[in-house]
Protein backbone atom coordinates (compact mmCIF):
# COMPACT_ATOMS: atom_id res chain seq x y z
CA UNK A 1 0.00 0.00 0.00
CA UNK A 2 1.29 3.42 -0.90
CA UNK A 3 1.21 6.31 1.35
CA UNK A 4 0.53 9.79 -0.66
CA UNK A 5 2.70 12.90 0.73
CA UNK A 6 1.17 15.98 1.10
CA UNK A 7 3.49 19.46 0.97
CA UNK A 8 2.74 21.52 3.75
CA UNK A 9 0.98 24.98 2.15
CA UNK A 10 3.24 27.59 1.71
CA UNK A 11 2.53 30.59 4.19
CA UNK A 12 2.63 34.19 2.46
CA UNK A 13 4.27 36.84 5.05
CA UNK A 14 3.14 38.94 6.56
CA UNK A 15 0.12 36.09 7.89
CA UNK A 16 -1.77 35.26 10.74
CA UNK A 17 -0.22 32.75 12.66
CA UNK A 18 -1.53 30.78 15.71
CA UNK A 19 1.11 29.59 18.06
CA UNK A 20 -0.08 27.06 20.96
CA UNK A 21 1.73 26.22 23.87
CA UNK A 22 0.30 23.50 26.52
CA UNK A 23 2.24 23.67 30.01
CA UNK A 24 1.94 22.33 33.62
CA UNK A 25 -0.89 24.69 34.98
CA UNK A 26 0.52 27.23 37.60
CA UNK A 27 -0.07 30.09 38.17
CA UNK A 28 0.47 33.33 36.04
CA UNK A 29 1.29 30.84 32.97
CA UNK A 30 -1.02 32.12 30.76
CA UNK A 31 0.91 36.15 31.33
CA UNK A 32 4.13 34.51 31.05
CA UNK A 33 3.68 33.14 27.23
CA UNK A 34 1.82 36.25 26.51
CA UNK A 35 5.03 38.39 27.90
CA UNK A 36 7.63 35.81 25.92
CA UNK A 37 5.17 36.27 22.62
CA UNK A 38 5.24 40.20 23.30
CA UNK A 39 9.04 40.00 23.31
CA UNK A 40 8.81 38.75 19.69
CA UNK A 41 5.58 40.19 18.56
CA UNK A 42 4.53 43.40 20.41
CA UNK A 43 2.03 44.16 17.90
CA UNK A 44 0.05 42.04 19.46
CA UNK A 45 -3.88 42.56 19.03
CA UNK A 46 -7.31 42.29 21.14
CA UNK A 47 -8.71 38.74 21.15
CA UNK A 48 -5.38 37.57 20.60
CA UNK A 49 -5.11 34.98 23.39
CA UNK A 50 -7.02 32.15 24.20
CA UNK A 51 -6.82 29.59 26.87
CA UNK A 52 -8.03 26.71 28.31
CA UNK A 53 -7.27 24.52 31.18
CA UNK A 54 -7.67 20.63 30.85
CA UNK A 55 -10.39 18.61 32.81
CA UNK A 56 -8.69 18.20 35.69
CA UNK A 57 -6.73 21.85 35.54
CA UNK A 58 -3.48 19.80 35.53
CA UNK A 59 -2.43 21.41 32.16
CA UNK A 60 -3.08 24.96 30.17
CA UNK A 61 -2.87 25.51 26.58
CA UNK A 62 -2.19 28.95 25.92
CA UNK A 63 -3.12 30.23 21.85
CA UNK A 64 -1.52 33.40 20.85
CA UNK A 65 -1.80 34.43 17.44
CA UNK A 66 0.73 36.45 16.10
CA UNK A 67 1.24 38.47 13.15
CA UNK A 68 4.20 36.13 11.79
CA UNK A 69 6.77 38.22 9.50
CA UNK A 70 9.14 35.21 8.17
CA UNK A 71 9.70 31.40 9.08
CA UNK A 72 13.11 32.82 11.64
CA UNK A 73 10.16 34.64 13.71
CA UNK A 74 8.14 32.31 14.43
CA UNK A 75 10.85 29.72 15.25
CA UNK A 76 12.43 32.63 17.14
CA UNK A 77 9.09 32.57 19.35
CA UNK A 78 9.31 29.24 19.34
CA UNK A 79 12.59 28.91 20.71
CA UNK A 80 12.23 31.29 23.35
CA UNK A 81 8.79 29.40 24.65
CA UNK A 82 9.86 25.44 24.91
CA UNK A 83 13.29 27.23 27.10
CA UNK A 84 10.68 27.22 30.61
CA UNK A 85 10.57 24.12 31.79
CA UNK A 86 6.93 24.22 32.51
CA UNK A 87 6.48 23.87 28.91
CA UNK A 88 5.22 20.32 27.94
CA UNK A 89 5.10 21.20 24.10
CA UNK A 90 4.78 24.77 21.30
CA UNK A 91 2.78 23.71 18.57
Amino acid sequence: MRVAVTEKPQLTYPCAYPIKVVGYASEAFDAWVVATVRQHAPDLGEGAVQTRESRESRYIAVTVTINAQSPAHIEAIFHALREDPRVIMVL
